[in-house]
């Protein structure tokens, strides 16, 4: 690692740390504790914190030959989307093993659409959160993946190394579930 890669923008690190690993610390170096506070207002809890941007950083350098830089979008969103799916993740596993009631974290919820009403707000994330963690872990991935946090079908084939169709099959399949949930819940 020299100076020069100091100065360098994070995508040409990513790209360069393909042939010199030693080179990825410099992300690390630039990221950590940003996504350490990030991670702790989701999870809450500084252990779980830590294991989540160990987990992201490893994620980002093994699919470090996936990304593409797109317009308006940089390898800090990218990164910063890694880091989501993976406390959601880990917020999932934690949960069903502690099996009690949660809560979805602010920044998720205000991704949902039609939450102006405030006297709804608590009942809509007490809603959502309870449909996704009554759907089978798969299926909750992908409602999560795709309205949640807004990847593209594409980007999720590609995420999970599957098919387009099988991820549009999942995604459709995943909303028949949510809405036979929700049926059964409210007595409709």
């Amino acid at each position: 690692m020299t100076p020069d890669h100091q100065t360098m923008k994070d995508e040409d690190i990513l790209r360069l740390s393909l042939q010199s690993p030693a080179v990825f610390e410099v992300l690390v170096s630039r990221y950590q504790a940003a996504f350490l506070r990030k991670a702790r207002t989701v999870l809450r809890n500084s252990e779980d914190s830590e294991d989540a941007v160990q987990e992201t950083f490893t994620k980002i350098y093994l699919n470090a030959g996936r990304f593409q830089p797109q317009e308006g979008a940089s390898f800090s969103s990218w990164g910063y989307k890694i880091l989501l799916n993976t406390c959601y993740t880990l917020h999932q596993k934690r949960k069903k093993v502690s099996g009690k009631r949660v809560f979805l974290e602010d920044e998720i919820f205000y991704n949902l659409p039609g939450k102006e009403n405030a006297g709804i707000e608590m009942e809509l994330r007490d809603l959502a959160a309870s449909l996704l963690s009554n759907l089978p872990k798969q299926m909750s991935r992908v409602l999560h993946l795709h309205f949640i946090l807004g990847y593209k079908e594409q980007e999720i084939a590609d995420m999970e190394g599957e098919s387009l169709s099988a991820v549009k099959t999942r995604v459709f399949r995943a909303k028949q579930a949510m809405k036979k949930l929700y049926a059964v819940q409210h007595g409709e």
